[in-house]
């Protein structure tokens, strides 16, 4: 029997961990894929916006090489504190049901295997399940829908459709590396939330004709060799490879079932702001989950802090 069951182990994961072992509480963690597993995933390349104090877990430094930490030095801080605290953690154990009982909860992974537990926190985070993109041609295998490096697309035609961080990104990335880059996006301009320091990058790269834009268009189906757009002259652009990042959805299924009430336009698990339990007593979101559709409210800046408060309501249930 177990104090806390934790479900996800990015970092408001491993924070909640974290917090349950210094105040004595036994816990474990159940993970999918690995230690920052959503981290690891990302562009081989990324540097994070934040500056690494900002990433901290634990009160263990993150010492970087420059002011902003690269995705492998994330990966890799996050693990060695996983290390430093003795976590449970169980590496490819998938949650797949959250069952109260009239002592706490049964978790059930997908061995099958139960851990009885007296209170659960699910931090599954958010960039597991991308939105659907219903385009004939989808299927086809050139199609991506996360970018991981430039260099095998070297002299290719390629292109991206979205128009936030993650496409800038990216196809400042494929253009420096020799691919033929076309952006597609359903807006008159990029998303808001582009990094500043970006944006002059593209805009001039766009400008020189360089990089391809189209913007107010929509992809209305892919081919083998091409992708045919729709609005503006519905034009068809030649194409080998297409990643479609247009954002992801959380998975609400795992809370959902276990009781818990989801809004309906947000997706955001009902809870309380402070100590972060939803509608079923002992039952915590902690990290993006808690903030549903809203992602920018909710980032590991933030995130991470969720674990002291979860914990105090754990031990202050306990004790009373």
């Amino acid at each position: 029997m177990f104090d806390v069951v934790i479900v996800g182990a990015g970092p408001a994961g491993l924070a909640c961990a974290i917090a349950a072992r210094r105040n004595g509480l036994k816990c474990i963690v159940l993970e999918k894929g690995t230690v920052a597993d959503a981290i690891r995933r990302f562009p081989t390349q990324m540097t994070f916006f934040s500056t690494s104090e900002m990433l901290e877990i634990g009160d263990i430094p993150f010492l970087s090489g420059a002011s902003r930490p690269t995705r492998v030095e994330a990966v890799k801080y996050y693990q060695s504190v996983a290390r430093a605290f003795r976590l449970d953690i169980r590496a490819g154990r998938e949650a797949t049901s959250v069952r109260p009982t009239r002592t706490g909860f049964e978790v059930t992974d997908a061995t099958g295997e139960e851990w009885s537990c007296a209170a659960v926190v699910v931090s599954t985070g958010y960039f597991d399940t991308p939105h659907p993109f219903h385009v004939k041609g989808s299927e086809l295998p050139k199609v991506r829908r996360a970018y991981d490096e430039p260099f095998a697309y070297t002299g290719k035609e390629v292109a991206l459709v979205g128009g936030r961080n993650s496409v800038v990104d990216a196809a400042l990335d494929l253009y420096r590396a020799g691919a033929r880059v076309s952006i597609i996006h359903r807006g008159q301009t990029f998303s808001e939330g582009v990094k500043y320091w970006l944006l002059p990058d593209i805009n001039n790269r766009i400008a020189s004709g360089a990089i391809n834009a189209y913007f107010n268009r929509t992809v209305r189906e892919i081919r083998p060799g091409s992708i045919l757009l729709a609005g503006g002259e519905g034009e068809e652009i030649a194409n080998d490879v297409v990643w479609v990042m247009i954002g992801y959805t959380i998975d609400s299924g795992l809370l959902e079932r276990a009781g818990v009430h989801i809004d309906p336009v947000t997706m955001a698990p009902q809870h309380d702001p402070v100590t972060f339990e939803t509608n079923v007593p002992a039952l915590y979101v902690a990290g993006s989950i808690a903030a549903g559709k809203l992602n920018n409210k909710i980032f590991i800046e933030n995130g991470r802090l969720h674990g002291e408060a979860i914990v105090q309501s754990i031990l202050a249930t306990k004790s009373g």
